[in-house]
């Protein structure tokens, strides 16, 4: 059976689809929960938000072409990945400050289960020798609308493929493009995600990339844990450092907890393809990330473990570099530099684990790749690593 596709928008020939429902049938599949739907929210902070929802009959997501294609939520059956924000979202860029003076905004639309951060930079609010904000927490993508999104439904692969275009550009500053496309097989629990990221200009640009990717309950809670292949780990700062013995590990809500974050190095297959996996209490359900360490070296943890109705939350963050002010990031060479014209790609895999057989034989994976190798723990801060 042929390819089928839809343009769900493109500003340069002025398509833009405002509602749309495809079942299996009209996608040339065969089941009872494939589907593929496009809606445009409204009233709130959702007001104009373009969302498609994607069901591969195992695995459905919300994906948020407004928000720099960025993924709302999950689902596998009961279980729902992402996380309860106190933002009631998900929030139209409009109504995120990005350049107020604190460098903060970004945080009034952060909701989602999955989210770059880029693409000129990733990391805390950086700001010149007179305090002027230069550039912002996480950067811009996040809040900029893709103006090209495609559907494809490929029977013979099966496979269900969403292609979003976004690009971050101002004159006399950065050019970059972002074209996204993620692929959901036909049965499969996993999200397959390919990024391109091109330098527009004639002129050399430097670039930055951190997948953003966030749990909540119930995947997290009490006893969940961290599994990682493990070269080397830092902390970010002395607050962190106090609880190094158990940054692996999450406790329950805990009302007025202070974030910790931690910063790795991670060890790969000879190809550099590593795995991590996020497991809850009881290791009957988990995710898992698939990436390649050569080209996102930087992997960090975030853990916001506060009370429930303030953000209840994890993130787990491979990345070109560690989310410092990216004048620090400069300094230590963590900035791609993509010539003229030129583009860089990333590919990861976001893999469902529903039972505890996945989730041991994702573990068993982690400790091939961690072999004899004995971690390096670092039990205070490190200054190539930490602003």
């Amino acid at each position: 059976m042929p390819v089928k596709s839809w343009t769900i928008t493109d500003v340069e020939s002025n398509q833009y689809i405002d509602e749309i429902n495809l079942a299996a049938a009209e996608l040339g599949f065969s089941g009872d929960n494939i589907s593929a739907q496009k809606k445009t929210l409204r009233g709130g902070l959702s007001d104009g938000v373009d969302v498609v929802s994607l069901n591969n009959g195992k695995l459905a997501i919300d994906v948020l072409p407004t928000r720099g294609m960025n993924i709302w939520k999950a689902w596998l059956g009961d279980l729902e990945l992402g996380w309860e924000s106190p933002i009631r979202g998900p929030v139209h860029p409009k109504y995120v400050p990005l350049m107020e003076p604190s460098g903060l905004g970004w945080l009034d639309g952060f909701d989602e289960l999955f989210v770059r951060c880029g693409l000129e930079s990733n990391g805390a609010p950086d700001f010149d020798e007179n305090g002027k904000l230069t550039y912002p927490l996480h950067g811009k993508v996040a809040n900029l609308p893709a103006h090209k999104v495609e559907l494809t439904a490929d029977s013979d692969a099966g496979e269900l493929r969403l292609t979003g275009v976004v690009e971050e550009s101002r004159f006399h500053f950065a050019k970059l493009r972002l074209t996204t496309t993620l692929t959901m097989k036909i049965g499969d629990p996993a999200i397959y995600i390919h990024d391109e990221i091109e330098n527009l200009s004639a002129s050399p640009a430097g670039m930055q990339m951190l997948y953003h990717v966030n749990f909540g309950v119930p995947l997290l809670d009490g006893g969940s844990s961290i599994v990682a292949p493990i070269k080397t780990i830092v902390p970010r700062n002395a607050h962190a450092a106090s609880e190094i013995e158990n940054w692996a590990s999450y406790g329950a809500e805990e009302p007025g907890f202070e974030e910790q974050v931690y910063f790795l190095e991670l060890l790969g297959d000879d190809d550099g393809n590593t795995e991590t996996l996020l497991k809850n209490a009881h290791a009957t359900q988990g995710v898992s990330l698939h990436f390649n360490k050569s080209l996102l070296p930087c992997f960090s943890v975030w853990k916001n473990t506060t009370a429930r109705e303030d953000g209840y939350v994890t993130g787990i963050e491979p990345g070109t570099n560690f989310p410092n002010p990216r004048t620090f990031e400069a300094e230590k060479k963590r900035v791609v530099e993509l010539p003229p014209r030129k583009s860089i790609a990333f590919d990861m895999k976001f893999e469902v684990h529903s039972d505890e057989k996945s989730v041991q034989t994702a573990e068993d994976r982690i400790a091939k790749l961690q072999g004899d190798t004995e971690p390096k723990v670092y039990d205070e801060p490190q200054s190539d690593w930490c602003a």
